[in-house]
């Protein structure tokens, strides 16, 4: 049978539909997958075991990507569709049944929207990562086995969702200090590679025998088998915090200038802390615009997000034996 699955073009939203995905191919297991999907995303769906085509979907003025991706499809008929995007393509193939997400519920967190797209809002699907033998012996270079590992991702999409670097290094200290819960873990910074200013001073900050320098250094196919090696992860509200939820990685998420009850990384090894102020008090100050505010951040402290990560830590540790 024929699958054709409209995801997302950013990396979080993307990466929250996996779980879908994971389910449709469960429950269809001879099916023949078509990805559509933006270019940041691509590689996260290359090792689906499913798949027969990847379509990278560049967004262009006028909505002319929808037509490209019209043609791209138009010639197959498919069995079922899946239109995470809620764009006019899933009613105009031909197809024997179509899965279109509906119009979004405010209150509802992504994951359970998504799964109201086959019916399974009740009891959503996880996300899931997949990474071939290739990624795999890649991650395990640049993460070996032996010491642990603490992930950080400082960077964000935007400056207002960006804690204060020197507070990841701090952070970082106290975690991995002699009396913290990952006492001599090396240290993972991940980020896109046009994202390196955004983490140079914590680069800076961790010793050199402990750094494991990730920025820019690897697709996300890859790092999604990085973060499988890593035994705690602390980032910003990004597709990065999805991503090592989604790899079964204790998580904790940092929110400000976003909703957690919308958008929070998604599992049982999650959690997340955020600002004292609420987000309606950051975005609701006089004049605010998201294209030129600085870091929302700032209530945020170091302690805050300590006391988060050991609560998260003995409770990830507690159930696993």
């Amino acid at each position: 049978m024929k699958l054709l699955f409209i995801t997302a073009n950013r990396i979080g939203d993307a990466v929250l539909s996996t779980g879908i995905l994971a389910s449709l191919l469960e429950s269809y297991p001879t099916a023949r997958v078509t990805i559509a999907v933006g270019p940041a995303a691509a590689s996260l769906f290359r090792a689906v075991p499913a798949v027969e085509h990847i379509i990278v979907v560049n967004k262009l003025p006028l909505g002319l990507h929808w037509a490209g991706l019209w043609r791209a499809t138009a010639g197959t008929r498919w069995d079922i569709v899946v239109d995470l995007r809620r764009s006019a393509i899933a009613w105009t193939l031909r197809a024997g049944k179509r899965c279109i997400i509906p119009k979004r519920a405010e209150q509802m967190h992504r994951v359970r929207l998504l799964a109201t797209t086959i019916g399974a809002d009740d009891n959503p699907p996880n996300p899931k990562l997949w990474a071939d033998k290739k990624d795999e012996s890649t991650a395990a270079r640049l993460i070996p086995n032996g010491v642990p590992v603490l992930a950080l991702a400082p960077a964000a999409n935007w400056r207002g969702k960006q804690w204060d670097a020197a507070n990841f290094s701090q952070l970082s200290e106290r975690l991995t200090a002699k009396d913290g819960i990952l006492a001599g873990a090396r240290i993972a910074i991940l980020a896109a590679a046009q994202e390196r200013a955004q983490t140079e001073q914590v680069l800076q900050s961790v010793p050199r025998d402990r750094l494991i320098n990730l920025v820019g250094k690897a697709d996300l196919a890859t790092i999604s088998a990085c973060l499988k090696r890593c035994q705690f992860f602390v980032g910003n509200d990004s597709g990065l915090s999805h991503m090592a939820a989604a790899a079964g990685v204790p998580t904790l998420s940092l929110f400000g200038p976003s909703r957690p009850e919308l958008y929070a990384p998604w599992g049982n090894n999650t959690t997340w802390v955020r600002t004292i102020e609420t987000y309606d008090e950051l975005i609701g100050v006089p004049n605010y615009d998201h294209r030129t505010t600085g870091s929302m951040m700032n209530s945020l402290t170091v302690e805050m997000v300590e006391e988060a990560a050991i609560a998260l830590w003995r409770r990830t540790q507690a159930a696993a034996t």
